[in-house]
């Protein structure tokens, strides 16, 4: 399965919601600074929270260095 998420970095809290009227679309707030690949870790373990799967299970495909990211989660766990 694959999902769309826009990631917030240095949000003041961090949440996922899920956009309005859009089916496999996100947006996720996160606290940690968009450097060092700090936010898209914390991205992976929110929606492996959120999703009840394995962080290993999760991984962004595209738009490492972009805040509209393309997810794939293996379909195996869901």
């Amino acid at each position: 399965m694959y999902i769309k998420v826009k990631v917030f970095p240095k949000s003041k809290k961090e949440e996922i919601k899920k956009t309005k009227g859009q089916e496999n679309r996100f947006e996720v707030k996160v606290k940690e600074k968009a450097e060092k690949n700090l936010a898209n870790t914390r991205v992976l373990e929110l929606l492996a929270e959120y999703f009840e799967i394995n962080k290993k299970d999760i991984s962004i495909i595209n738009g490492h260095h972009h805040p509209i990211k393309l997810l794939r989660i293996n379909d195996d766990v869901l």
